[in-house]
């Protein structure tokens, strides 16, 4: 089984390629993360037409997404949503790696996964 940073849910997967069918050079979207907010950190969804050979790609029924390599110790065992509800529609990441959130949930405080565990999962994926 490959080594994947993140995971895509089924809804997210559909939303990526809607994304991508709207705009003719798109072949996925990048996520990444930036200080910011009032938690010190915020995701980070860009339209990818180039892939950058140093991102992490993961592809779940026919989306693809690349992984900043700066945000990868932060992503690890990430999974991706897409909800739609009352007061906001985009993605959402169930990361593990989260200890705090703002209350307007639009910035996150994350701490780096253990990089032994990154190497032990990336040396099993390519075993």
């Amino acid at each position: 089984m490959k080594f994947e940073v993140i995971t895509m849910t089924d809804r997210a997967a559909e939303r990526v390629r809607e994304i991508v069918a709207t705009r003719g050079n798109a072949k996925g979207v990048r996520v990444g993360i930036k200080k910011g907010g009032c938690a010190g950190m915020e995701y980070t969804v860009d339209l990818v037409t180039e892939p950058d050979a140093k991102d992490d790609h993961v592809e779940h029924a026919g989306a693809n997404v690349w992984v900043a390599p700066e945000a990868s110790l932060y992503l690890l065992g990430t999974e991706m949503d897409f909800e739609v509800t009352k007061l906001r529609t985009g993605f959402v990441f169930n990361n593990p790696n989260q200890s705090s959130a703002c209350g307007c949930g639009e910035s996150v405080e994350l701490k780096p996964a253990d990089l032994k565990a990154l190497a032990e999962a990336r040396a099993a994926g390519t075993a």
